[in-house]
């Protein structure tokens, strides 16, 4: 009979991703299941950077907005994700962060209808989106409510009073996948527009905005992208919107910045999105992690990341079947993005016991282990690995000390 680790070894010699993980800084014996929160670094970002900080900016100083081409870099990346997540050439740019181009995109859908007054989304999306729904509404002086329901009832609330919709098409905890054309084409049909937080999909699964009739949409450059921690951000906004609605009204986003006029005149085009001035260091490091994944396959990225999670599910239903987890995550591949998350009581102990062991993942309160799942550098050998050793903290009692249990900062 096959073992897990002899079918892993045989899925890894027929993966036809696997040249990629020695394009990454990954140390030997670290197994990294959190690139779903910050991917690994490129090597080829070190000498983007370097290049970057030395050349462009000790050499060419002020010269290089034009010499180095940085004052068109948030288009010019922003096009290149548009590839990634189906969207026309001019509808992306690479700007700002996630909480701020979500505020861009809410204030943007609902200025479209100015006789409704509630923004939807679902209870426990990512606290940003709704963070960022309650300031809408603090900013309105409440004329502006943001409203929540369950996840399986949320597109029941659809009525003539909602301006804009807000959802996340993969779930940051559970991993769950949104069909984002049905959802989209049910929220047209009362007037909604929708607004799309793309951060666990783009680069992780294919995606097709054109194709969605999609409205608005963004995400991080951190994550799949392997932009870097703090990587900017991107918004896409359809063609049809963008003159239509206001933006946030900043230097770089006014039709002849260097005019300077006392008075803001939008760009024509989705520059008009641009707010303070472009982060040049991040966005290099960011268009280098776009490159590096616009060279792969999307939908053999998409077969891979299947198999790694029907494989971690294996292994954990053969090795730990009896240690008190929980699959939160579908077992429905189809159904289910590019990380899977088991709960239990001592989840937050037991994840701090394996990264003491180098097998990295995180904490998602209240009970979480969550395993991001990255096939450009992920192996199936380390998701035996992985799974392996957790049997062995959760039966040996290794992850009961103190020093485990006690709540970091970050998670």
């Amino acid at each position: 009979m096959t073992t897990l680790l002899e079918h892993a070894e045989a899925l890894d010699a027929a993966d036809p991703l696997r040249h990629f993980r020695s394009e990454f800084a990954l140390r030997e014996g670290l197994v990294y299941l959190d690139g779903n929160s910050l991917g690994a670094l490129p090597h080829a970002t070190r000498t983007r950077i370097a290049e970057t900080v030395a050349t462009e900016w000790g050499e060419g100083l002020i010269t290089s907005w034009l010499g180095a081409d940085w004052v068109n870099a948030p288009r010019r990346i922003g096009d290149k994700i548009g590839k990634l997540i189906g969207a026309r050439p001019g509808e992306v740019i690479a700007c700002d962060s996630t909480s701020i181009n979500i505020f861009k995109a809410l204030t943007a859908a609902i200025s479209l209808q100015p006789d409704r007054s509630v923004i939807l989304s679902e209870t426990g999306n990512f606290p940003t989106d709704l963070y960022m729904m309650q300031g809408v509404t603090a900013f309105s002086g409440g004329r502006i409510q943001a409203v929540t329901a369950a996840a399986e009832e949320v597109l029941d609330r659809l009525d003539t009073n909602v301006a804009a919709l807000l959802l996340t098409q993969v779930h940051y905890k559970s991993g769950l996948v949104r069909d984002m054309a049905a959802v989209t084409a049910r929220a047209h049909r009362h007037g909604v527009p929708v607004i799309w937080d793309l951060s666990h999909s783009v680069g992780a699964i294919p995606v097709d905005l054109t194709a969605a009739n999609a409205d608005f949409a963004i995400g991080c450059g951190y994550k799949f992208l392997n932009g870097g921690p703090g990587a900017p951000a991107f918004l896409h906004v359809a063609g049809r919107h963008q003159k239509a609605v206001p933006a946030l009204s900043g230097w770089f986003g006014h039709n002849r910045p260097f005019d300077f006029d006392d008075d803001y005149v939008p760009a024509d085009g989705i520059e008009r999105f641009l707010c303070g001035t472009p982060q040049v260091l991040g966005l290099a490091a960011l268009e280098t992690g776009v490159d590096l994944i616009a060279r792969a396959d999307m939908q053999a990225l998409r077969r891979k990341s299947q198999k790694l999670a029907d494989l971690f599910i294996a292994a954990m239903a053969e090795r730990c079947a009896d240690l008190g987890f929980a699959l939160v995550s579908p077992r429905d591949p189809g159904l289910r993005g590019s990380h899977v998350s088991y709960a239990h009581p001592q989840g937050y102990a037991m994840m701090q016991a394996l990264k003491a062991r180098d097998v990295i993942g995180d904490f998602r309160a209240p009970d979480v282990m969550r395993f991001g799942l990255t096939p450009l550098y992920l192996r199936y050998v380390d998701i035996v690995t992985a799974v392996e050793t957790l049997a062995d903290i959760a039966r040996s009692g290794a992850w009961d000390t103190p020093e485990y249990r006690v709540r970091a900062a970050v998670t």
